[in-house]
């Protein structure tokens, strides 16, 4: 959400933000054309109903001076005018209620500003690259994830049809196994490692915390929704604990605030259609790992490449090849300000895929979320800044260990890091 009085203050800015976002110049010009008309109007009914509330106190202590003067008619006017003016206050009020929401629903449909160091382009295509880790492996061994899944019997997803439909799959046996071991050796790892707390949140919320980290309005469509108590089921772990500071103020010194959870996510993925229908890249259930920072502003810049580390760290340990991308003005999320993308390279694809994005958001998700800072000194009050990021998804982790390290018999090599949770197993599949 943004400020209007920063939007008045600097239009040229805010238009010149919105346009690098690859939205067509006079439509940027028209929706600060509008929200200028709505804040008007909110501005007006607010001055009106000052007016009328000045003028009904006002009215009010004649009446008591009229009486006194045993000037009963004086009374009985100042008493009709009383009671037209609570008529016309309560209308102005109403007015002024709906001129706010209609311009608070016209903010909420504007994604957040990116930060003038984001590079600018209309897609992927414009995305920058940050950094590559190690060398790209090369192997005649270079099977899908779901081709080793099946012939291992542990990829099931004819069965997950008869029970859920596409873009679902069950897992089975040693395959569910290291998952699960994938799982829990990220969470282990933020949460010993990297300083993150960590949270078991609610997996269903209500509308209003989806609006906190703006799933809601924009993105209803994409989302799954749970009848009849009509709570949305989380597309990710970011919703709630990003939301746990809602309509609250947090002391400056207890910042940052770390959280991470490993989560079955949900998504209805309404604009991929057509995109991945083989295999396990993208499902309308998957389980992710999410990291969650709340800082104040001076600390965000350096918080997002703390986070970024957090996440890469994971690959390092796994061993995996990957590369970290600045993401393009036109190729970042709704809510963030600047996007770090890590794509981990599968040799069964034979591409980098994302397995990891990490954003931070500025005071954008604050302000639906009314989560403030009180300074150290106790007088001051500002916004809180937000990041949060993958740490990193589950289920595309378990595809690049499988094609990495996937071998000539098909059987699969654990990696060392992954044997603990894994009974000490070296490979899984021998002799299938």
């Amino acid at each position: 959400m943004h400020d209007i009085r920063w939007i008045r203050d600097n239009p040229d800015a805010f238009q010149e933000r919105l346009r690098a976002r690859g939205i067509a110049a006079a439509e940027v010009s028209s929706t600060v054309k509008k929200l200028i008309e709505l804040d008007d109007g909110r501005k007006a009914a607010i001055s009106k109903a000052q007016a009328l509330q000045e003028r009904r106190n006002a009215a009010s202590k004649d009446i008591g001076a009229a009486k006194a003067q045993k000037d009963e008619a004086k009374a009985q006017k100042l008493m009709d005018e009383v009671s037209a003016l609570k008529g016309e206050l309560a209308a102005e009020e109403t007015r002024q209620k709906d001129a706010e929401a209609a311009l608070e629903t016209e903010l909420a449909q504007i994604p957040n500003l990116p930060l003038a160091d984001v590079p600018v382009g209309t897609d992927e295509h414009g995305n920058v690259q940050k950094s590559i880790s190690g060398t790209k492996p090369t192997s005649n061994a270079t099977k899908q994830h779901f081709e080793l899944g099946e012939a291992l019997g542990g990829m099931d997803f004819e069965t997950a049809a008869k029970l859920s439909g596409a873009r679902f799959v069950v897992l089975k046996g040693e395959i569910a196994r290291l998952e699960r071991a994938i799982g829990q050796f990220m969470l282990d790892l933020h949460t010993t490692e990297h300083g993150y707390t960590e949270i078991a949140p609610p997996l269903m919320v209500r509308d209003e915390v989806m609006f906190g980290t703006a799933q809601l309005p924009k993105f209803a469509d994409d989302q799954f929704k749970a009848m009849p108590t009509e709570h949305w089921l989380i597309p990710t772990a970011e919703v709630p604990l990003t939301n746990l500071v809602r309509e609250s103020i947090v002391a400056e010194e207890e910042l940052p605030l770390r959280f991470t959870a490993l989560t079955p996510c949900f998504r209805a993925e309404a604009g991929a259609a057509g995109k991945d229908t083989r295999g396990m890249i993208r499902q309308h259930q998957f389980s992710k790992v999410e990291l969650v920072s709340i800082t104040a502003p001076e600390q965000t810049a350096d918080e997002h490449e703390r986070m970024l580390a957090a996440a890469e760290a994971v690959l390092k340990k796994l061993d995996l090849h990957y590369r970290v991308m600045t993401l393009c003005t036109g190729d970042m999320g709704f809510a963030s300000q600047k996007t770090y993308d890590i794509e981990v390279w599968l040799p069964g694809q034979g591409a980098y895929r994302e397995i990891s994005s990490v954003s931070q958001c500025g005071d954008f998700q604050a302000r639906r979320m009314q989560a403030r800072c009180k300074a150290k000194d106790g007088k001051n009050t500002r916004f809180v800044h937000t990041l949060n990021g993958s740490g990193v998804a589950v289920g595309r982790a378990l595809i690049a260990v499988m094609e990495n390290y996937q071998n000539g018999d098909g059987s699969i090599s654990v990696p060392s890091v992954l044997r603990p949770y894994m009974g000490n197993k070296e490979k899984i599949g021998v002799g299938k």
